[in-house]
């Protein structure tokens, strides 16, 4: 009889036996940015997550530089929004001028940025829209606009999030023609229409003002679908790939890492985060095996990237 447990049986042989390692540069820490001076607010449904007005951002820069995360991502929240999402591109967005005061101050902190129109539009939907119908083709040119402004402000990388059909493609030829050939696309390309995301859109501010994102983001009971948008923002120009969420998605991401030759991220998104939270502050489970068991549940699945708000408790979990 082989006797597994021979390599299980102290704290020594079971490190020397892990597969799966996390380690800090495994981490993309996504950052709330909002228009106004000397605002940290706290986003409820997210117990220890802030909006930050640009002035104090410095606040949450350091801990991420001090904890050695591999990036961040920018969420931009405008004071004034319209149908067209013109804050989303203009050279004095508050994205835009939130990406321009970390590269003077962290310029060796990578940014990431979204590039979608939700947290812009006065509809809260990811792209143009006629009646109730939202509008794919008439989107791209914006979504472009918004990635080659980013760009010029100094971003590290654009990630497309709005799922609308050809958008890689779209942003790829933008940044090219506009002279950011060596710009990395991270396409959200299995974004599925989930429940999961009610926090985050309380703290970007993004609900959309009618009806639902189902007519572009992906049903939750499609597998096989996923693999095709993949493949399709590989074909298009992606660098990176993305699913999201993670935790209902694990299949998805292991399909995608066993059939794609490319690096994967994932999402550990709001509602995943809000969950752990709140059953860590009922005293239900432990806080800190639970996210890493999450975590390391991501990697071990194939994501070379985790976007997660934990990022900054667990590089202390390490």
């Amino acid at each position: 009889m082989y006797r597994f447990r021979r390599l299980r049986r102290d704290e020594r042989i079971r490190a020397m036996m892990q597969e799966t390692r996390l380690h800090p540069k495994d981490f993309i820490y996504p950052i709330f940015v909002i228009e106004g001076v000397n605002i940290k607010n706290p986003v409820e449904s997210m117990p220890g997550i802030f909006q930050y007005s640009i002035d104090r951002l410095e606040e949450i820069l350091e801990q991420v530089k001090e904890a050695g995360i591999g990036g961040i991502m920018l969420f931009g929240i405008p004071l004034h929004k319209d149908p067209q999402g013109s804050q989303a591109y203009a050279k004095d967005g508050i994205t835009q001028r939130a990406v321009r005061f970390i590269k003077e101050r962290y310029p060796e902190i990578y940014i990431v940025v979204d590039i979608c129109l939700c947290e812009y539009t006065s509809h809260g939907h990811c792209g143009m829209v006629q009646g109730e119908e939202i509008l794919n083709d008439e989107t791209l040119p914006f979504l472009v606009k918004m990635a080659v402004s980013l760009a010029e402000a100094g971003a590290d990388m654009a990630a497309p999030s709005d799922m609308m059909d050809g958008r890689v493609a779209a942003i790829r030829e933008g940044l090219d023609q506009a002279g950011f050939t060596q710009m990395p696309i991270m396409a959200y390309s299995a974004k599925f229409a989930s429940a999961y995301y009610g926090p985050f859109r309380d703290a970007a501010h993004s609900a959309p003002g009618f009806g639902d994102r189902k007519s572009y983001q992906m049903d939750y009971a499609n597998g096989q679908e996923a693999l095709r948008e993949i493949a399709a923002d590989i074909e298009e120009g992606a660098d990176m790939v993305m699913v999201k969420p993670a935790l209902a998605y694990l299949d998805v991401l292991k399909e995608a890492a066993l059939t794609f030759d490319m690096p994967l991220a994932v999402y550990n998104v709001s509602g995943e985060y809000a969950m752990v939270k709140a059953a860590a502050a009922n005293g239900w489970i432990d806080e800190k095996r639970i996210v890493m068991e999450n975590l390391t549940a991501m990697k071990r699945a194939g994501a070379k990237i985790i976007i997660t708000y934990h990022a900054l408790d667990a590089v202390r979990w390490i």
